[in-house]
């Protein structure tokens, strides 16, 4: 580990939150927080669009946080982005802007490697005890359903509903009454009933809320001695303290009237919703008191964060299921990487720290270049990228499984079906190992290859291989020879050099 502070970015669709923390050994202790709400997913139009001035609110929150972290090192910090960003159709033009404005790279994660770190980071703030919890966080404009056990996730779950979405959906002008707050709980009851049977299967004793909605509703119960018992009586949240709270909410007719101690300014444009879906997951999931623990999404991409600093990466163990799951052939995998990553270390500096990344997502690619065949043999690269691009893959963001779809992609056929990229570009780099590694372990034996010697230029590629070899296997040669205007279409050269003749076959 060479990092004594490392740093994790929450870009929510309520607020954006920043956590730096100190690492000392295995743990993590707090330093420096930022939380600004941001208000990301009021933006959204009904295009799903997110409108200007959400994206400058973002911007100007971002380049605030920038300033914190100047000085970290890229791979110290780790910045994830949730549902709005999911979800907004101009997600990918806003991120770059973002990125710049921030000074690292954004990951836009799916909802359940979201609920995964959420459950990391409340485990890690909560004592360990042998009993399985479940953990619930409303954020903004999603709500993740985790059950575990000590620091291991058992069942995570995402809905499509948060304090912001549903306080703009149900609550648009700020106004409570009976009517309206009675249809946020049965829609959020709906939502809630697609994983009620699942999760009472698993089952769970202990109930435990995170972030801010949770907290917030936690701080008002106490505060106001809601709870049974008055002041000094049960802590957390309630059944009791729940249906007091909501009737004085609808008594109050809005939640900037709710007149109680401990409801802050910037939790009152999302009290409503944020209460309502809290409502409906007590009744739906039979809870009669919550608990709050102050860790969440933050603390736990710290620890993922640290786990791969400590060769314990969560993509690895993902890797390693999938292969098994897809039931894939080890020994071919393992011929194909000893290849592959044997052609890259001709073209880069594999031991170099800036080339870690290339490095761990060629090794990815080809543990998983063969999952396809469990659909169906032919397209199999086809079925492969699919595959990944769509599941759920813990540790992966959804940028880390469009690059390992299109390297998987990429393993054979045309490859003008990838996107469009400089000659320069890395991937096509590690496209071309895959790609000539797969073709010459065709045969799928032990048989040792001949020496091969790779280049790259600014144009393309170029392979050295012995002239008797090339004449001694004719369906290989017929390959390679078949690679050279597959290439070109897409701009670059492939030239196979017979390495005791001097001819150039172009």
């Amino acid at each position: 580990m060479g990092y004594e502070q490392i740093a994790a970015v929450d870009l929510g669709s309520n607020s954006f939150r920043m956590q730096v923390g100190r690492v000392v050994e295995d743990q993590i202790y707090p330093l420096d927080t930022l939380k600004e709400p941001v208000r990301l997913a009021s933006g959204l139009t009904k295009e799903k669009m997110l409108d200007e001035a959400a994206q400058q609110r973002a911007l100007d929150t971002l380049s605030r946080f920038g300033e914190r972290l100047r000085g970290f090192q890229s791979d110290a910090v780790r910045v994830v982005a949730t549902n709005t960003l999911r979800v907004a159709k101009n997600a990918k033009a806003f991120i770059p802007q973002a990125e710049a404005a921030l000074g690292f790279p954004i990951e836009v994660i799916g909802g359940r490697e979201e609920a995964r770190l959420i459950y990391i980071g409340a485990a890690h703030a909560l004592p360990i005890v042998k009993h399985k919890r479940l953990v619930v966080d409303i954020g903004g404009g999603s709500t993740e359903f985790i059950i575990g056990k000590k620091f291991d996730p058992l069942a995570v779950e995402s809905l499509f509903m948060g304090c912001v979405s549903y306080t703009l959906r149900f609550f648009p002008d700020g106004k409570v009454d009976k009517r309206r707050f009675a249809e946020a709980e049965v829609s959020a009851g709906r939502e809630i009933q697609s994983i009620t049977q699942d999760y009472r299967r698993v089952g769970w004793t202990e109930a435990v809320g995170s972030s801010g909605t949770a907290r917030a509703i936690a701080d008002l119960l106490e505060s106001n001695g809601l709870n049974a018992g008055g002041v000094n009586g049960t802590s957390g949240i309630t059944r009791e303290g729940l249906s007091k709270l909501r009737g004085l909410l609808i008594r109050a007719g809005s939640a900037a009237d709710l007149k109680l101690d401990g409801l802050s300014n910037d939790r009152i444009p999302v009290f409503a919703g944020g209460l309502a879906i809290m409502s409906a997951i007590f009744s739906e999931l039979g809870i009669e008191r919550m608990t709050y623990s102050e860790g969440a999404l933050r603390l736990g991409v710290l620890y993922d964060l640290l786990g791969r600093f400590h060769r314990q990466d969560m993509r690895d163990a993902t890797v390693k299921q999938f292969m098994q799951r897809y039931q894939v052939d080890m020994r071919q995998a393992a011929r194909v990487e000893c290849t592959a990553l044997q052609l890259l270390g001709q073209l880069i500096d594999v031991d170099l720290p800036e080339n870690e990344s290339e490095v761990r997502f060629l090794r990815w690619a080809v543990a998983l270049h063969e999952i396809g065949i469990s659909v169906a043999h032919g397209g199999y690269h086809k079925h492969g990228s699919y595959i990944v691009s769509f599941a759920d893959m813990p540790g992966f963001s959804k940028k880390d499984q469009e690059r390992l779809a299109l390297l998987i992609l990429g393993q054979r056929g045309k490859l003008e079906k990838l996107p469009s990229a400089s000659a320069v570009d890395s991937n096509w780099r590690l496209v071309f190992c895959l790609r000539l590694a797969t073709l010459l372990h065709r045969s799928r034996d032990d048989q040792s290859l001949p020496e091969i010697l790779v280049k790259q230029s600014d144009t393309g590629f170029q392979i050295e291989l012995p002239a008797d070899w090339l004449l001694a296997n004719p369906l290989s040669s017929a390959a390679l020879d078949d690679e050279t205007p597959t290439w070109k279409r897409v701009g670059l050269a492939f030239r196979i050099k017979p390495q005791d003749l001097c001819v150039l076959q172009e």
